[in-house]
């Protein structure tokens, strides 16, 4: 495990050493070119501007669920980010100065390391189980816990910024 940086905080209890609350089945894997979390970007933004897009592998069992995507959407990756810390509740930041509390920072450090990624699909081969992204901020081989649509009529917050 990672040591702790100055100002950081662990729970008394590691989450993933507790018994689950609630079973999760991956539906398929990330691929991605980011094989170490030096190399990884921080964030989608940061991996659209390296230019390098990605792929998601969906097992077979449910490939039949790809069939209604179509290139040009906008979906929402739900990713589990396996080699993640579980159990820091305050976090020292590389970008800043100041600790801040997990709840309010999008690190995948985190009691459930579960990663949100608002990306555009470009390509979908729903037979191969393969969908083709724009970028996506994870390690290769991630598991991928689910796949939605984003809806900027329902996901975006009025008098968002």
């Amino acid at each position: 495990m990672a040591e702790i940086r100055p100002g950081e905080i662990a729970a008394t209890a590691d989450p993933a050493t507790m018994p689950g609350d609630a079973q999760i089945v991956f539906i398929g894997r990330a691929r991605t070119a980011w094989t170490s979390r030096a190399d990884c970007p921080k964030n989608v933004r940061a991996a659209r501007e390296r230019r390098s897009e990605a792929r998601i592998a969906i097992d077979p069992a449910w490939r039949l669920g790809l069939k209604s995507l179509e290139a040009g959407a906008a979906i929402i990756v739900l990713t589990w980010m396996d080699r993640a810390r579980r159990d820091l509740l305050v976090q020292a930041p590389r970008h800043s100065t100041l600790p801040a509390s997990v709840f309010s920072l999008r690190s995948p450090v985190r009691p459930n390391p579960i990663g949100v990624h608002v990306v555009r699909l470009l390509e979908c081969d729903a037979e191969a189980g393969l969908l083709r992204i724009d970028a996506l901020d994870c390690l290769d081989g991630t598991p991928v816990l689910d796949i939605r649509p984003f809806l900027a009529s329902i996901d975006v917050p009025p008098d968002a910024a």
